[in-house]
């Protein structure tokens, strides 16, 4: 029952933030499984037009997602470029780190901020590509869409608590929207703790926690949690999971 690479020729998966980090893993992935990939970026444009160079079929579009306008834009995008969407991976997100008992510091406009990226973006682009992804749809292969979320969203962590709980709206919006759009769409996320990128390089207490308390004892590489993204797409059952991908720290 799974999509095997053979039915994926054709076939066109979106992934937001898709020039570095997670995104950029979760892109390769999909490209080698078969699918033609659209890359997406708010800055890094030289980097997604190189990467789109770099697979077959692939094409690259910059849109800010914090604007409603080129968020619906980028969808009209894709569908005028592809003729079609069957995947779609929301991975673009924003953080903020602030200490957890600076409640002042965490002001309005930050809590504005996080959530118009990390709840609201994701929402417009599964509203304006719901058709697309419907159509798209086919009983042994069903449309597919993963939220990039964090285990923050899951448990009491995080960066900052207007970033965890963002995270945690985009978890329940998950499964919302997994019950409202079957049995067309599936709709999932991933929920990863510490992922060695760019991003994290500089945090040294995270790489700590996760050397001495997971059980992996390390962070996860982006290729790791692209993997579970592979399998999730490739599935023609799972549907509502939040898999928690942290190398089992939160057992500890």
């Amino acid at each position: 029952m799974h999509c095997h690479q053979e039915k994926n020729k054709g076939r066109v998966a979106l992934i937001t933030g898709s020039t570095s980090g997670i995104g950029k893993a979760i892109a390769l992935q999909l490209a080698e499984d078969g699918f033609t990939v659209v890359l997406h970026s708010r800055s890094s444009v030289m980097e997604g037009e190189n990467l789109a160079k770099s697979l077959p079929g692939a094409t690259y579009f910059q849109a800010g997602l914090s604007d409603q306008t080129q968020a619906k834009g980028l969808i009209a995008e894709v569908l005028h470029q592809h003729g079609r969407l069957d995947v779609l991976v929301n991975n673009a997100g924003i953080n903020a780190m602030i200490p957890h008992g600076s409640l002042k510091e965490a002001t309005a406009d930050v809590w504005r901020d996080l959530y118009e990226v990390n709840v609201i973006a994701p929402w417009t682009l599964i509203s304006e590509a719901e058709q697309a992804l419907k159509d798209a749809s086919t009983p042994e292969c069903a449309s597919s869409i993963i939220n990039i979320s964090s285990h923050a969203g899951v448990r009491p962590k995080g960066a900052s608590i207007p970033y965890a709980a963002s995270k945690s709206a985009l978890n329940h919006m998950t499964q919302l929207l997994a019950l409202t759009l079957s049995p067309d769409i599936r709709v999932n996320a991933i929920a990863p703790g510490l992922v060695d990128t760019p991003m994290t390089a500089s945090w040294v207490e995270a790489h700590k926690l996760w050397k001495e308390k997971s059980p992996m004892k390390r962070g996860a590489k982006p290729g790791e949690i692209a993997h579970t993204a592979s399998m999730l797409v490739a599935s023609s059952y799972l549907t509502g999971e939040i898999i928690l991908s942290d190398g089992g720290l939160n057992l500890t």
